[in-house]
């Protein structure tokens, strides 16, 4: 199985978000993650999805995305060509005791302590998915309350793939 990135843009209306994981779900592909937030012209909104299946499998998908009537661009980020970040939010149970230690850890990955309360703390992490996956096996062991992953968002290097807003409303 093979893991693709895919860029989408799209127009920016309701119901677009059902109607492309409408299109996962009536075909039995899966998604790994999704995320989408509007861009510099808010007509428009940037989708990143991670997918996995053969070849054959992601070819289909990427042209079936292609089809829908919001889409208005669609593109493999690849990734040496591409930067990808994910960000999580990790509650750890944390007295006073063990504090000093996860502080430790936090620094190493330069991530940040953005809560504290008696009991617990809340820890900030930005960066590929392998970094947030080390700093998680480094708090192995440590009671995990909550936790939440906004899955990857990410943009091409350069210049090359990127549309003008013109182009866009002429497609």
């Amino acid at each position: 199985m093979k893991r693709k990135v895919f860029q989408l843009l799209v127009d920016n209306t309701s119901g677009v978000l059902t109607r492309i994981s409408g299109l996962f779900a009536r075909r039995g592909y899966n998604i790994e993650s999704i995320t989408a937030g509007t861009t510099a012209d808010p007509n428009y909104t940037r989708i990143t999805i991670v997918t996995s299946g053969d070849d054959v499998i992601l070819d289909q998908i990427e042209k079936q995305l292609s089809k829908l009537i919001d889409v208005r661009d669609i593109h493999e980020l690849e990734p040496d060509e591409s930067v990808y970040r994910e960000l999580a939010l990790v509650k750890v149970r944390a007295g006073e005791k063990e504090r000093e230690s996860l502080i430790s850890i936090v620094n190493i990955f330069r991530a940040n302590i953005i809560d504290v309360t008696p009991e617990s703390l809340i820890i900030e992490v930005t960066g590929n998915q392998s970094k947030v996956d080390a700093l998680l096996k480094m708090l192995e062991g440590r009671e995990i309350l909550e936790l939440a992953r906004t899955g990857i968002a990410g943009l091409g290097r350069g210049t090359d793939k990127v549309i003008s807003i013109e182009e866009l409303e002429n497609m």
